[in-house]
This record gives C-alpha cells, sequence and structure tokens, in this order.
C-alpha cells in the first residue's frame, strides 16, 4: 500500500521541478526528499524519476504516476474534511500565488491574520506577475487580476481593481491642480511602465466613453511602489493602482486629482482547479480575500 508521505513528497518533487525546491515546500531535507521519492519507487518496482546532475524529469511511468497520486491525495483531503466537520476549525497548507503589487499591499496582511487565527494553518504566498499552471505548479489557489481566457479553472469575483490619479500636495501647489485630463499635458508625470502604451493614460468622459490623453515626464518606472514614492517626493502626477496610494491619500501625503474623470477598471478573479469538494481552509481563504477587497 501507497505511504501516503511518500505520495506527498513524490507530487511535490514533480511539480517543483527539484528536489531542493520541493524540500523547502515541504520543509524537509533534500535528503530525506530523496530517500521517500527512491522508497515509493523500490515499493512499486518502477522508475518514477530521471535524475541528472542538473535537474530531474519524470518518466512515462512517472508522469501516469503524477496523476493518479495527485487524485489519491485529494481525496484523502475530501475525507478529512467530512471527518472533521467542526464549524470553523482550519488546518493543513494551502499554496497561493497573486501579483506582486496586491499580494505585497493586501494579500501578505489577509494570509497573516488568517494564520494567526488558526495556528494550524499554513500558507505558502508566491507572489508572481507571471500567470502560474495552478495544477502543474501545485497551487491551491491565484488571485488574478484582469479578464479571464476560457479554462477547466473555477473563478470567483472578490474585488475590482481601481486606479487613482495622484500627486504630492507641494507638487500640486507649485504646478496646479488639472481640472481635465487633457491638463496632463502641461504637467510632468511619471510614466507607468506597465501601462500600454505608457504616454497615453485612459480615462472616460461624462458619457462612459474612452478618454486617452498623452503625457510626459523624465521619469519612466515598472514599479507601482517606486511610483509612489518618486509621487511623495515630489516627482510629478502618477497613474498607478488606487490600493498602492489609498493610506497615502487618507493620510494627505498624496492628492487624488481628476476624480470626477471615471477610469478603467478590471476584475480580481480568485481562481482555483475544479475539484468536487474545495477543502474548507482554502473556502475559508477566498472568502477572507473578498471581504478584505470588497472594503477598498
Amino acid at each position: 500500500m501507497a505511504d501516503l508521505a511518500e505520495l506527498g513528497t513524490f507530487v511535490t518533487v514533480a511539480r517543483a521541478g527539484s528536489f531542493a525546491e520541493a524540500a523547502r515546500r515541504l520543509g524537509l531535507s533534500p535528503a530525506m526528499v530523496g530517500r521517500r521519492v527512491q522508497a515509493l519507487e523500490e515499493r512499486y518496482g518502477a522508475r518514477l524519476v530521471e535524475r541528472t546532475t542538473r535537474s530531474l524529469r519524470l518518466t512515462d511511468l512517472g508522469q501516469e504516476f503524477l496523476g493518479k497520486a495527485a487524485e489519491i491525495l485529494e481525496a484523502v483531503d475530501d475525507l478529512t474534511e467530512i471527518a472533521h466537520p467542526e464549524r470553523g476549525h482550519l488546518s493543513g497548507r494551502i499554496r497561493l500565488s497573486g501579483p506582486a503589487t496586491l499580494g505585497t499591499r493586501r494579500l501578505a496582511l489577509i494570509v497573516a491574520r488568517l494564520s494567526a487565527q488558526w495556528p494550524e494553518l499554513f500558507i505558502e504566498l508566491s507572489l508572481t506577475d507571471r500567470k502560474v499552471d495552478l495544477i502543474g505548479e501545485g497551487f491551491d489557489l491565484a488571485v488574478r487580476v484582469g479578464q479571464l481566457r476560457p479554462s477547466g479553472l473555477i473563478a470567483r469575483r472578490v474585488g475590482t481593481y481601481r486606479f487613482a490619479c495622484c500627486a504630492s500636495p507641494a507638487f500640486l501647489e507649485r504646478h496646479g491642480n488639472p481640472i481635465s485630463p487633457n491638463d496632463l499635458a502641461g504637467l510632468r508625470c511619471v510614466l507607468n511602465l506597465n501601462l500600454q502604451p505608457r504616454d497615453r493614460w485612459p480615462f472616460r468622459d461624462k458619457s462612459g466613453q474612452p478618454f486617452p490623453v498623452e503625457v510626459r515626464g523624465a521619469l519612466e518606472i515598472n514599479n507601482d511602489e517606486a511610483q509612489r514614492t518618486a509621487a511623495l517626493d515630489g516627482a510629478g502626477v502618477i497613474y498607478v493602482p488606487h490600493h498602492v496610494v489609498s493610506e497615502d491619500l487618507q493620510a494627505g501625503r498624496l492628492v487624488e486629482v481628476l476624480a470626477d474623470w471615471p477610469k478603467p477598471e478590471m476584475p480580481i478573479h480568485a481562481v482555483h482547479p475544479s475539484r468536487r469538494l474545495v477543502p474548507r481552509r482554502v473556502s475559508a481563504l477566498i472568502e477572507a480575500i473578498a471581504e478584505d477587497l470588497r472594503n477598498d
């Protein structure tokens, strides 16, 4: 009979792509990870992993074995949910992927609070603007900004990604407060390299029609936090996600301009692999994210 620890280690190795990364994810030594995979191979008398000095790959049998092993582990999770129906009890591990800026500003706080509330809950938060392969890389959940492409994933909208146009009080005192987006042409702006094109900021007119305006400036930055820092120092007007500057706006360190001119918004979704029974810990995390972003 298969040992669940061995199966779990094998699945983690296959998804991590290396023994070292699997060891980091599992909190084990690379030697222990290697012994568990070797024991699993000896138990079934089959080579599952081809090892080289620099990398590893699954054999054809290993690929087939991976699918079945993942199904078994998911079924065990389902049984745990059924066997421990205590309302609100959360335990186990969640691997969550999220975008860098939203993750730094919001997701990190959400998972920290949830983990503190439930000591038996372990959450691994991986921040990247790359769209990860949830199943292939072994993630339980991902938070994604923007329209979703058709896939077999289950998605729930948990928030709205809004933008703000703002500058420091000192900058506006020196250069004036724009009344219309067209006034930005006469102001120094910090160009956002995450916007395409970088020198055309999107607004909407009073009828809701797109109203892009050309802007210019000596600074071009691809990081939202760095743009915020530049604006606080009086470098110019910035166009960034609202959550990046929300605390600064409340404190008066930055002043929102052109607030009456609508800006495009993007949906925020929590997505997870399709499963018959979503673990309670994953459902609770989705709910915590939705509750937090609902207040934005």
